[in-house]
């Protein structure tokens, strides 16, 4: 109901006014209230891109602007603006298109009921992550004004787990006598305590942990020197990165004045005059929650200075500080008054300028570029000249951490092998060099966005006379070198991301697809596809598959769909639901890595599968009596039911006979053929 109260910015990419119009109509009758542009050419796009929108609804062709560009345009400037790709007909292959290009929504044009639906489902999600950005961004402040007070409180404080340091604030440390919190790290808090009262103290500790709540304990604390003193500690639970500890809370008897000389850092840096890092942090910090919360975007530039470490050693240290000081005022020259500037490092400028895109500000950091190789800077009686290298990163409504910014301006910088350059951030570039590097999530997000997973196909044959195609659906990820992920380790890092449910999405179209086409030639193939748990959990799924599957004109018996046993039994209310749905819908159903479960058979009590896949550990040494014994007692109580029984990992000739007499309905494995990236088995051969 949120969104729905809510004005809504919509962009239409549509060149009839009058079907624009109509467009708009539709979402104030629907109770939408709208604010709207039409777009009228990519400069359009690129001007109104400057601004936030909510949604995005594209015609299935304009001969001002093709919508796969306008996908594309909003991709690089990384906007989030879902999109809705209205398609001529009812094509499936265009809403595979579309789908693979990037839209989060493709339907036949003139369905308006269904637009709306799917409008407002893409406008609630969109909420859900502006929110949760939001709460991110409110969360890192919160946490860092925390750790600020704790930072100036004149009182000691530290966190103590297992009667451990895990953090101590300044006036802990000086309260002891120690420079740094690495020193307290690991120490136990006992050995801060005066021999005289550890006993006391160790006491207290433990019937406190018993207790818990908020008590008090007055003991001698030691110094680093070997000097005591006494100390009045409070101590109450906390939690600290998560985890649940004690706070500790000391207040000195004695005088607190070495505690009371703390006092804020400066925010300027000495040498430049410029802002230090710890500020110009704090202004970035900002800037990251205007642009999360408001809108309002920036970019940063990292300024580093080339080959500086060389110089410095020519110039000796006194002189470089001056050559900072004197690239600092040109800075100051060349950048406008409401750009924030900072000494970053010790060879390296921030630049924070606000309310531009990376795009705009390039002519001016060229210029900068120019201006600096140009320029001769008087050192102490010497000349001197030198280069820049500067990587451009922004700050927009999707950045959550700056950290992040941070990171992609300096690794741009670096990138720039022989300095004088200049480079911007671009976040295919980015994914694509993390991918290079063996990061499997990078190529999980890469191999999503240019559609280049690759989809291998396994013959299931019939041990029983049936002479119908099956094949099961196998997904596979190949790394930048060409060399096949493993697809345990690739499935896992999908999980843990939260991708899987889209990577089923995406082997669900391409398979439908693919099998839409190889049936168009004649074949009655069927497919098995699987599920994972996060698809079980997908309450948007089956409305989802009920299009494609009305898309593509496909009989929907020709699809298997297949869960794990694991998987159905943790999530066994939500993959009854969704077996029931996919039977409404024509589908058949497989239960896979069949016969793990303490009780295998109650998962069919509640689970009303067709075909049940035997797990590979029942085929392992079938030479075995007590393996065979095993195999034939399962496949007994199946047959019982009349399902249809699978045995996978077949790769000898020798299990085969077994497997007859034990009545197994279908096989597969590599002695019959392992998996290809064709469907050309010839399963006439198999009859009998």
């Amino acid at each position: 109901m949120a969104v729905q109260r809510k004005t809504i910015r919509l962009l239409i990419l549509e060149d009839s006014q009058n079907e624009a119009e109509r467009l708009v109509s539709l979402f104030r009758n629907a109770g939408q209230a709208t604010r709207v542009h039409r777009i009228t050419s990519s400069e359009d796009l690129t001007d109104a891109l400057l601004q936030t929108w909510d949604l995005l609804i594209s015609a299935p062709s304009s001969e001002n602007l093709d919508p796969s560009e306008a996908i594309g345009a909003i991709r690089r400037q990384a906007k989030d603006i879902p999109v809705i790709q209205l398609i001529a007909g009812n094509d499936v292959d265009a809403i595979t298109e579309a789908l693979a290009l990037g839209a989060q929504g493709a339907l036949p044009q003139g369905e308006d009921e269904w637009l709306i639906l799917v409008a407002n489902r893409e406008l609630a999600n969109l909420e859900e992550r502006r929110a949760r950005r939001s709460a991110e961004v409110a969360l890192r402040e919160a946490e860092k004004r925390c750790h600020l007070l704790l930072e100036s409180s004149v009182d000691a404080i530290a966190y103590v787990h297992d009667g451990m340091h895990i953090y101590a604030n300044r006036a802990y440390l000086e309260l002891f006598g120690y420079e740094d919190v690495d020193e307290l790290e690991g120490m136990p808090m006992i050995d801060l305590i005066a021999s005289c009262d550890q006993g006391n103290f160790k006491g207290f500790l433990k019937n406190y942990q018993t207790l818990q709540g908020t008590s008090e304990l007055v003991c001698s604390g030691v110094r680093t020197d070997g000097s005591s003193f006494k100390a009045r500690m409070n101590f109450s639970p906390a939690s600290y990165d998560g985890e649940p500890c004690i706070q500790v809370v000391i207040r000195a008897e004695s005088d607190n004045a070495e505690l009371e000389k703390l006092r804020e850092i400066s925010s300027q840096d000495t040498v430049t005059g410029l802002h230090n890092r710890n500020h110009f942090l704090e202004l970035l910090d900002a800037s990251v929650e205007r642009a999360v919360n408001a809108g309002q975007g920036a970019s940063l530039a990292y300024i580093r200075v080339d080959r500086f470490a060389s110089l410095q050693a020519d110039l000796g240290l006194g002189d470089s500080d001056r050559l900072l000081a004197e690239l600092a005022n040109l800075l100051r020259g060349h950048f406008p008054a409401t750009a924030q500037l900072a000494r970053f490092g010790d060879d390296a400028f921030a630049a924070l300028l606000s309310d531009v895109t990376a795009q705009q500000c390039e002519q001016q950091l060229k210029d900068l570029l120019h201006k600096v190789e140009g320029h001769l800077f008087e050192i102490a009686g010497r000349t001197v000249q030198t280069t820049l290298s500067i990587g451009v990163a922004a700050l927009d409504e999707q950045t959550a951490k700056a950290r992040d910014v941070i990171d992609r301006a300096h690794r741009c910088a670096e990138d720039i092998a022989d300095g004088n350059g200049l480079n911007i951030y671009n976040p295919a570039d980015e994914l694509a060099a993390a991918a290079s590097r063996g990061d499997v999530l990078a190529m999980l997000q890469q191999a999503l966005e240019q559609n280049s997973f690759r989809l291998l196909f396994q013959p299931i044959i019939s041990l029983r006379g049936d002479s119908q195609e099956h094949y099961e659906v196998l997904l596979r990820l190949v790394d930048p070198q060409g060399v096949e992920v493993p697809p345990g380790e690739f499935l896992e890092v999908a999980k843990q991301a939260g991708l899987a449910a889209r990577i089923d999405r995406w082997v669900l179209l391409n398979s439908i697809k693919l099998l839409a086409e190889h049936r168009s030639k004649g074949h009655g193939t069927h497919l098995f596809l699987h599920l994972s748990s996060a698809s079980l959990q997908d309450a948007g799924l089956l409305p989802w598959l009920g299009v494609a599957l009305k898309a593509s004109r496909l009989p929907p018996d020709a699809l298997v769909f297949q869960l794990n046993e694991g998987d159905a039994v943790a999530y066994l209310k939500q993959a009854k639901v969704l077996m029931q749905g996919l039977k409404a819908l024509g589908c058949r159903t497989a239960l896979s890595q069949f016969g793990c479960a303490l009780n295998p058979l109650n998962t069919l009590r509640h689970l009303n599968v067709e075909f049940i896949k035997i797990d590979g550990s029942y085929t392992q040494d079938l030479s075995r009596p007590e393996q065979q014994d095993a195999l034939k007692q399962l496949l007994a109580s199946l047959h019982e039911q009349n399902k249809l029984s699978i045995v996978p990992f077949v790769d000898s000739a020798t299990v085969l006979a077994t497997l007859w007499q034990a009545g197994v309905g279908y096989i597969q494995g590599q002695y019959l053929q392992g998996p290809s990236q064709s469907m050309d088995y010839d399963f006439s051969s198999d009859e009998g």
